[in-house]
Order: C-alpha cells, then structure tokens, then sequence
C-alpha cells in the first residue's frame, strides 16, 4: 500500500472548489486526454453521498474501467472517494478544503495498492502518473473556475 498527498491553492472561495470536485462533467473536462468517459452510476452533475460512478479510460495504452463511490461527504470541508471494482488493489481518494490565504488549500491524499508487483510499479508508475493526473485536474479545475 502506498500513499501520498497533493495540495493545491486556488484563489476561489471553499463551497466553489467543493461544488466543482464533486462535478462528474468538470472532471470528463479535465481528463480528456485520456478519453474517459462516465457510463454508469451518476454520469453527469453533481456526485453525491453514497453514490456510484464507473469510468472508463485509457491510460499506459490499455482501457480501464473503474467503478467508484462517495464513501464519506462533510460538505464542504471534505469528502472521500473509493474504488468498488477497478485495476487497483484498492484505492482511497480523500480531499480536503480549507480556507487560506483568501482562497481554497485544497488537499488530495491517495492511498492504493496495486494488484501485482506493487513494491515496484507503485514507487516508480502508479505514484507519479496519479500525481500528474490529479495536478492536471487541479489546474482543469483552478481555470473552470476562474473563467466561470
């Protein structure tokens, strides 16, 4: 099992930044590159308390489907989010918003273990390329919101 932790300032205020990570459309917008798409649970809107969305992406070349839930939701301090079926061996997304500075700090902690070999395709793969896709999200979401 690996860990990490991501965070990010935006200069919008708390419930903005909320709304918007809870947003199945901001994130499509964000992970287009990937060709992800929503095709069951909540597929477009707001995510809510207890409910399902399963994704489907390419990543590394190879289509992966993944189904995930809103396990814990304290609007608008916090939520998690975990994989119900997918490619990891587990794999838990909480993320924090606390004001600062007059805007949002907003944390991403990660916690995933991948079914094979994970002492070595986690440090060196799985770790940095989720970095990157949650930076690339952050910064989707930063320009969303300051053009909206």
């Amino acid at each position: 099992m690996r860990d990490f932790e991501l965070a990010t300032h935006l200069p919008v205020p708390v419930q903005a930044v909320f709304d918007a990570s809870l947003s199945i459309d901001a994130h499509l917008g964000s992970m287009r590159f990937s060709r992800e798409r929503a095709i069951a649970g909540v597929t477009s809107g707001r995510i809510g308390l207890g409910e399902p969305v399963t994704w489907r992406a390419w990543h590394f070349g190879v289509p992966f489907t993944m189904t995930s839930i809103i396990s814990e939701l304290e609007e608008p301090r916090r939520f998690v989010d975990r994989q119900l079926s997918g490619p990891f061996g587990a794999f838990r997304h909480e993320h924090l918003f606390l004001e600062a500075g007059g805007g949002t700090r907003m944390i991403d902690r990660i916690e995933l273990a991948s079914p094979l070999a994970g002492a070595v395709v986690e440090p060196v793969l799985l770790v940095p390329y989720l970095r990157r896709l949650i930076r690339v999200r952050n910064r989707f979401l930063l320009r969303s919101l300051l053009a909206g």
